[in-house]
């Protein structure tokens, strides 16, 4: 098989060996994956792949079609149309993967919104739902909501009957993401200012990382809840505890690559019954920025690496 690989801290394509799925797992012909910051990560040998997967592919989120089976896989037939989340390795034509974290692609995504769904609005689902207990009518903030699990989280805030504000730097992009269904859209410089009068809201997902703290801190509710799922802009900042104190907030932070199969099952039960469900019936999508071939992956990572994109970067495979 080719696969997109890391040599010398760049991306290549190169003929790697096929896979074979061991017990319980299915072996998927890709046809379309989604590029995530954990991929930029890695390929800067900064963000390893767990035990078990590849370390020179990466890769978190696939589509494609099951071609074989391991021993005593049985939920998906031989022909499936397949999404899910992987350790690593998901951007080859083949991937091995367990079938107790992947779900039946849902109707109305084609593959290049197949291959983006499943790292995104798994941990979008994830943190504000599972980890924050966001319910209808609280007031939900997403920082850096134009990227691939902001714009998750915009649509699944909204169709929780949440009231969402996005947060996007890039101005060219409010307008695009209000039709996500943000209630509002925001420059990241509106927030900060401390003169500035905001409704403190319930749920703050933060994507971008240490220099929206003390922006989290000032704009938290009472019994509020920060997540913490990005930090790209930076690991460390100052804790203003009063402030903490006071709102009787909570912090909380989560990744979703490195957790056990049980943990990465019951996250993909969650998303299979409450969310596909959405994008069936059109509620929710998934907007892709840009595809590039197979051939043409390291120009798919610097366009990733660019920013100032609407959602997803995929690679195809066809």
């Amino acid at each position: 098989m080719r696969a997109a690989t890391i040599q010398n801290g760049e991306i290549a394509v190169a003929e790697q060996a096929d896979p074979t799925p061991g017990p319980g797992e299915v072996l998927v012909r890709v046809r379309a994956a989604g590029l995530n910051g954990a991929d930029l990560l890695q390929v800067k040998g900064h963000y390893p792949a767990p035990p078990g997967h590849p370390q020179d592919i990466p890769g978190l989120e696939f589509a494609g079609e099951v071609v074989a089976r391991g021993p005593a896989a049985g939920r998906f037939a031989e022909g499936a149309r397949v999404t899910g989340i992987t350790g690593g390795g998901g951007q080859a034509e083949l991937l091995k993967v367990h079938e107790r974290q992947i779900t039946p692609v849902p109707h109305g995504l084609d593959w290049a919104q197949a291959g983006g769904f499943s790292e995104v609005f798994t941990t979008a689902h994830d943190a504000i739902v599972t980890q924050a207990g966001l319910r209808p009518g609280e007031r939900l903030l997403v920082h850096g909501a134009a990227g691939g699990v902001g714009t998750a989280a915009v649509q699944l805030g909204h169709a929780l009957g949440a009231h969402v504000t996005a947060s996007v730097r890039n101005g060219a992009l409010h307008e695009r993401v209000a039709t996500l269904g943000a209630d509002e859209v925001v420059e990241p410089a509106l927030l900060a200012d401390p003169e500035r009068e905001v409704d403190p809201f319930d749920v703050i997902l933060e994507l971008v990382g240490a220099p929206n703290l003390d922006t989290n801190l000032r704009r938290v509710a009472v019994g509020g809840r920060i997540v913490v799922i990005g930090v790209g802009a930076g690991v460390k900042g100052e804790l203003n505890l009063m402030r903490l104190m006071s709102a009787r907030a909570r912090i909380m932070g989560s990744t979703l690559r490195a957790r056990p199969l049980e943990e990465k099952a019951i996250a993909a039960r969650h998303v299979e019954r409450e969310v596909l469900p959405l994008v069936e019936r059109g509620a929710i999508t998934v907007p892709v920025a840009a595809t590039f071939g197979l051939d043409d992956a390291a120009a798919a990572y610097a366009r990733f690496a660019e920013g100032g994109k609407l959602g997803k970067i995929v690679l195809t495979m066809d």
